[in-house]
């Protein structure tokens, strides 16, 4: 369960996300994200979007992938279910939605073993939200009222270095870019993604463009860390412009 702060006070929300922006210089606003469960509504409203036809093997969803949410989310706030999801479903599965062995049986499922774009032990290994949602809210970090499990951004190299000097122990991983947040959420992990082909295609992800997690429960010791890493290296970086004259 995640802590929580008074209900609808979401000022140390908003100066949180205020803090992470000006370190991390993000490309969005950093996002919230909520597994709700059945004892746990989602008071937040679904968004009003069609599915399209489904494919030959039935496959739908609300957006390509779940990885979408996490552009859409920077603007608004929203409560998503496992059909909004179901379009893919290697994020299905890292989201909790679906067991490993229903993704197993997809046709999108196959066709990234079949290609060998990963493989079997990839797939086996790859870490999962544990306790099946009802729902999971996306919404921007200074929008929220309670800790998120997990707060997303997207950033740049910079943002990145900053990030694992702050955080050593931080992981940076690569396909699918999905899992970081099952990382965030069941180990409490600090992590990276490089981002994968599957989720740029359907994101619209630019090139320059990372995507990295902290757990809800971090956010002040991350932050804290962050701030302090940004003083060290502006202090190093104006040491080294200085040095760096005598090559002029």
């Amino acid at each position: 369960m995640p802590e929580h702060t008074a209900s609808g006070d979401n000022t140390t929300w908003r100066a949180m996300s205020d803090r992470l922006v000006a370190t991390l210089r993000p490309f969005a606003a950093p996002i919230a994200i909520s597994f709700r469960t059945g004892d746990q509504p989602a008071p937040e409203t679904r968004r009003d979007t069609s599915y399209p036809e489904p494919n030959e093997h039935g496959r739908t969803g609300q957006v390509p992938a779940g990885c979408v949410f996490w552009v859409q989310g920077s603007k608004d706030t929203f409560a998503t279910t496992a059909a909004d999801h179901a379009n893919c479903s290697v994020g299905s599965y890292t989201h909790g939605f679906l067991t490993l062995e229903e993704a197993a049986t997809t046709d999108d499922v196959g066709a990234v073993l079949e290609s060998g774009w990963v493989d079997e032990a990839a797939v086996l290994a790859l870490p999962a939200v544990a306790d099946k949602p009802t729902a999971v809210v996306y919404g921007p970090l200074a929008d929220v009222a309670d800790t998120p499990d997990v707060v997303l951004m997207r950033i740049n190299g910079l943002g990145l270095m900053t990030l694992k000097d702050a955080v050593p122990e931080m992981q940076i991983e690569g396909k699918p870019q999905c899992h970081i947040v099952a990382l965030a959420k069941e180990q409490k992990a600090v992590a990276a993604s490089v981002g994968c082909a599957l989720s740029r295609a359907r994101t619209g992800m630019r090139p320059e463009e990372l995507t990295c997690v902290i757990p809800g429960s971090r956010l002040e010791e991350v932050a804290t860390a962050l701030e302090s890493t940004v003083g060290l290296n502006r202090a190093m970086a104006n040491y080294a412009a200085t040095d760096a004259q005598r090559f002029a």
